[in-house]
C-alpha cells in the first residue's frame, strides 16, 4: 500500500496509558503516512458508540507526559511529521487522507464508522475517508487519572529558540506553550548574529522558512491562541520589554537564559516571568559526535553527504564520466576529502596543480601574464614568482580580474583535457578539486557541486598552523574569499571536516554511496534514455 500524504490518528486510551502505547502506535502509523500525522487524544472516548463527540484533552500534567512520550517515540522514525492536536473544530493545514485508531478500541466496522464521524465533527473531514485500525497493545489500560490538578494558565507566554527543522523537542516545547497560553504566545526566533556560533550554521533554514513552519504547526495544534512570531537579533528580544508577558517556557538547557531574561526585566522595572521548564527528549538514534538529546545541530549533521538540492540540468555534458566539482575555502579540508574520494575510485583533477602549469615558461598563460604584470614578477630563472604576483593583485579587484581573465580559461581547457583522460581510462566518476570553482564559473563543467565547510575559528587555526600567518592575516585571507554560505547556496552536497578523520571518512563514504545510487538512475553515454 502506498503511503497516504497525511493522516489522523485517534488515541482513546487514558492519558496515563499513552506513554506505554505511543511507540507501537506511531510505529504502525509511520508505514502508512508520508506527510503530517495528526494525533487526536480523546481519552476514554468510545469510537464504536453513538455519535462520538470530540473534546479537548484536559490541560493536566498527564497530558504533558503523553505529549513527551509521543514526540519522543516519533524521533525513532526520521521524517515522521507528528502534530498532537490540542484543539479541534478547525481546518488542518494538510487535510487527513486516512483515519487511524490504535489497537484495542473495539470491533472494526463500528469503530471505522465512529472514526469518520469524529473526524467530520472535529475537522470537517469528508465522509468517505479510509478508516483503519492499527495493530497495537490491547491489554489492560491504565485507570483514569486521579486529580492532579490542571496546568497553570497565563494570558501571555513567551518562548525563544532557533527552531531549525522543527523536531520533537521543539514540538513538545511549543505544545507546552499552547497549553499554558490563554491569549497570546510570543515566539522569538534566533537570527543574524545569534546564529554565528551554531554548528553548521550554513545549513540552518532561512528565518522566513522557519517562521512559516512554526506558524503552520501552531495553527494546526491550537488555533485559538494568538501567535506573535518575531526575529531575535539578541538573546532577549521583546521578552525584556513587553509588560503583558507573564510566563517564559524553557528547557533544562535554556533555563539560565530564562533567568537572564528575568534579570533584564527587573532592571527595566518589569515583573519577573514565571519559568515553566520542559524536560529534554533523548534521541534514540544519536550517532557519533551528535548530542544525546534531540537537537537541530544533530539533524544538520545528518544532512552532510546527502543531496540537498537536485543536480543541475546539464544537457550538454556527457553523463560519463560523472563530474563532481569539489570546492571550499582555505583550511576547509577539501584536499583530504578529495583524497578519500580518490581512494573510493574517483579520478582526481587538482585545479591548483593545473594552475601552476599554466604559469610555467612556455605554458599557455605565461607570456600574457608577464606582459600584463611586468618582468618584476619573475624569478631569476624566468619562472613566475606567484607570491610577488599575488601581492600585486591582492585587494585590487581590477588587477585580480585582469589576471583571472587570463588564467582561468586556460586552466578550464586543461581541466577538460583531464576529464577526457578520465573517460579514456573508463572512470565513472571524476572529481575536480578547485577552490575557485564557483568564482571561475567552472560549475558549467560539472554535474554536481560539493562544498567543504568549516567554522571560521577552526579555519583560522588551521591556516595559522599550516602557513605561519598571523590570526589577522588568516582572517583577512578567509574574508577575501567567497563565504561558506554563498558556496552552500550553490551546492548539491555539503561536507565538514570539523571532527575526527573517521567522521569525515564516514561522511564521504555516505556521499559516495548515495552518488552511486543517483548514477544508477542516470543513463550512461550512448545508452537509450529511460
Amino acid at each position: 500500500m502506498a503511503p497516504f500524504p497525511s493522516g489522523l490518528l485517534v488515541l482513546t486510551a487514558p492519558l496515563g496509558s499513552v506513554p506505554g502505547r505511543a511507540a507501537a502506535a506511531l510505529a504502525a502509523a509511520a508505514g502508512l503516512v508520508a506527510g503530517p500525522l495528526y494525533v487526536h487524544l480523546q481519552p476514554g472516548l468510545l469510537l464504536g458508540g453513538p455519535a462520538p463527540l470530540p473534546a479537548a484533552p484536559p490541560p493536566a500534567p498527564a497530558l504533558l507526559r503523553a505529549l513527551a512520550a509521543l514526540y519522543s517515540a516519533a524521533a525513532a522514525h526520521r521524517g515522521l511529521d507528528v502534530r498532537v492536536l490540542l484543539g479541534h473544530g478547525h481546518r488542518l493545514a494538510e487535510p487527513p487522507r486516512v483515519l487511524l485508531a490504535d489497537g484495542g478500541v473495539g470491533d472494526e466496522e463500528p469503530v471505522s464508522f465512529g472514526l469518520r464521524q469524529l473526524a467530520a465533527a472535529a475537522y470537517g473531514c469528508p465522509p468517505g475517508l479510509p478508516a483503519l485500525l492499527l495493530g497495537g497493545p490491547d491489554g489492560p489500560r491504565a485507570a483514569p487519572e486521579g486529580s492532579e490538578g490542571e496546568l497553570p494558565a497565563y494570558p501571555d507566554v513567551v518562548v525563544g529558540g532557533t527552531f531549525d527543522r522543527l523536531h520533537g523537542a521543539h514540538r513538545l516545547l511549543l505544545s507546552a506553550c499552547c497549553l499554558l497560553a490563554r491569549r497570546r504566545l510570543l515566539v522569538g526566533v534566533a537570527d543574524g548574529e545569534l546564529l554565528r556560533h551554531k554548528v553548521l550554521k550554513e545549513l540552518i533554514e532561512p528565518y522566513e522558512l522557519r517562521a512559516a513552519k512554526l506558524r503552520e504547526f501552531l495553527a494546526d495544534v491550537k488555533p485559538s491562541v494568538l501567535y506573535d512570531i518575531v526575529p531575535l537579533a539578541d538573546p532577549y528580544g521583546p521578552a525584556v520589554t513587553d509588560p503583558e508577558l507573564r510566563c517564559i517556557v524553557v528547557s533544562e538547557e535554556t533555563r539560565k537564559g530564562g533567568e537572564a531574561v528575568n534579570k533584564k526585566r527587573l532592571e527595566n522595572g518589569l515583573a519577573a516571568l514565571e519559568l515553566f521548564e520542559i524536560q529534554l527528549i533523548k534521541d534514540p538514534e544519536h550517532g557519533q559526535n551528535e548530542e544525546e538529546k534531540i537537537s537541530s545541530s544533530s539533524l544538520r549533521q545528518r544532512l552532510l553527504g546527502t543531496l540537498l538540492r537536485p543536480p543541475r540540468e546539464a544537457p550538454t555534458l556527457p553523463s560519463r564520466p560523472y563530474v563532481i566539482g569539489l570546492t571550499g575555502g582555505t583550511g576547509s579540508g577539501k584536499t583530504s576529502i578529495a583524497r578519500l574520494l580518490g581512494q573510493l575510485g574517483a579520478f582526481l583533477i587538482d585545479a591548483d596543480k593545473l594552475g601552476h602549469a599554466v604559469y610555467l615558461p612556455g605554458g599557455p598563460a605565461y607570456e600574457r601574464v608577464v606582459a600584463a604584470f611586468g618582468a618584476e614578477i619573475l624569478n631569476e630563472d624566468g619562472t613566475v614568482n606567484r607570491k610577488v604576483l599575488g601581492a600585486k593583485v591582492f585587494g585590487n579587484q581590477e588587477r585580480l580580474k585582469s589576471l583571472t581573465d587570463i588564467v582561468w580559461p586556460e586552466i578550464a581547457r586543461l581541466v577538460r583535457k583531464e576529464i577526457g583522460e578520465a573517460d579514456a581510462q573508463g572512470k565513472a566518476v571524476c572529481v575536480l578539486d578547485a577552490a575557485v570553482l564557483l568564482e571561475a564559473g567552472w560549475q558549467e563543467m560539472v554535474h554536481e557541486v560539493w562544498t567543504a565547510v568549516i567554522p571560521e575559528e577552526e579555519a583560522v587555526k588551521r591556516i595559522v598552523a599550516r602557513d605561519g600567518l598571523s590570526e589577522e592575516a588568516a582572517r583577512s585571507r578567509l574574508r577575501s574569499q567567497m563565504s561558506n554560505s554563498q558556496r552552500v547556496e550553490q551546492s548539491q552536497v555539503v561536507l565538514c571536516t570539523l571532527w575526527e578523520p573517521d567522521v569525515t571518512r564516514k561522511q564521504v563514504e555516505k556521499a559516495w554511496d548515495l552518488l552511486q545510487q543517483r548514477m544508477s538512475h542516470t543513463p550512461a553515454a550512448g545508452s537509450p534514455s529511460s
